[in-house]
C-alpha cells in the first residue's frame, strides 16, 4: 500500500470541462455474460454518441488484458483486481469529461458496487467550483445489464469460449464454470432476445443524453 502520498489537485474542475466539451461525464458500465453483445453495443454507441459531438470512449475488457491487466488471470481475486483496474481508468476518463462505455462481463456485483462507488466518491475530492454543479455534469455511473440468457450467449460463441468449455479447455468460464452475478437494479436493462443490437445501442444513447446534456 503506497504511503507518504499527498493528492495533488489542479485548478480544472468539472464545470470548466463540461463547458469547454459542451457536455456532461458519464460513466456506462455494460455487465453481462460473454458474447451477449456488450462490446458490440457499446461500439454501437460510442459511434452515435461521436456522431452528436459527445466524446466517448470504449473500455473493452479484452483490450485491457493485452496490457494493463496482462498480468491477470482468471480466478476469483484476478477478476476483482481486473475490475478494479478498469474502474479506475473509467474513473479517471470520466474526470477528464469523457462519456466512457466500460464493457465488461464483472461477473461479482460487489466489484461492479465497488467501481459505482469510485465515480460517487469522486465529490468528496473534487475542487470548489465543482460543488454546486448538477449530477449530470458532475459525471457519474450508469449500469447496464445486457441480459442475454446463456443458452443464446452459447449459441452466438463469438469467440469459442463456449466450445472450448464444453471441450474442457477451460474451467472457469463465467455462466459454465465460475458464477454470475446479474445486477439486482441496473439504471438500464437490455433484453437482447426482444431488441436488436441497434435498438439496445439506441436506448443506451437516449439515456446518456438525458443525462449529459
Amino acid at each position: 500500500m503506497s504511503t507518504h502520498i499527498t493528492r495533488s489537485d489542479g485548478h480544472v474542475g468539472q464545470e470548466m470541462r463540461t463547458a469547454a466539451l459542451g457536455h456532461g461525464a458519464l460513466t456506462v458500465w455494460f455487465t453481462g455474460l460473454s458474447g451477449s453483445g456488450k462490446s458490440t453495443i457499446a461500439h454501437l454507441v460510442e459511434a452515435l454518441l461521436v456522431d452528436e459531438g459527445i466524446n466517448a470512449y470504449v473500455l473493452d475488457g479484452d483490450n485491457l488484458r493485452f496490457g494493463l491487466c496482462s498480468d491477470l488471470g482468471f480466478s476469483p481475486q484476478d477478476r476483482s483486481e481486473n475490475i478494479r483496474r478498469a474502474g479506475e481508468v473509467a474513473a479517471l476518463l470520466n474526470a477528464a469529461g469523457v462519456v466512457v462505455l466500460a464493457a465488461f462481463v464483472s461477473p461479482y456485483r460487489a466489484d461492479r458496487d465497488r467501481v459505482r462507488a469510485m465515480h460517487l466518491s469522486d465529490s468528496a475530492n473534487s475542487t470548489p467550483d465543482q460543488s454546486s454543479l448538477s449530477p449530470s455534469s458532475s459525471g457519474g455511473f450508469m449500469e447496464v445489464y445486457v441480459d442475454t440468457p446463456l443458452e443464446i450467449c452459447a449459441q452466438r460463441d463469438p469467440k469459442g469460449l463456449y466450445a472450448k468449455a464444453a471441450a474442457g479447455e477451460i474451467t472457469d468460464l463465467t455462466g459454465v464454470g465460475s458464477p454470475y452475478e446479474p445486477p439486482l437494479e441496473p439504471e438500464l436493462r437490455l433484453d437482447t432476445t426482444e431488441l436488436s443490437e441497434a435498438d439496445c445501442a439506441a436506448k443506451v444513447v437516449a439515456s446518456v443524453l438525458s443525462r449529459v446534456r
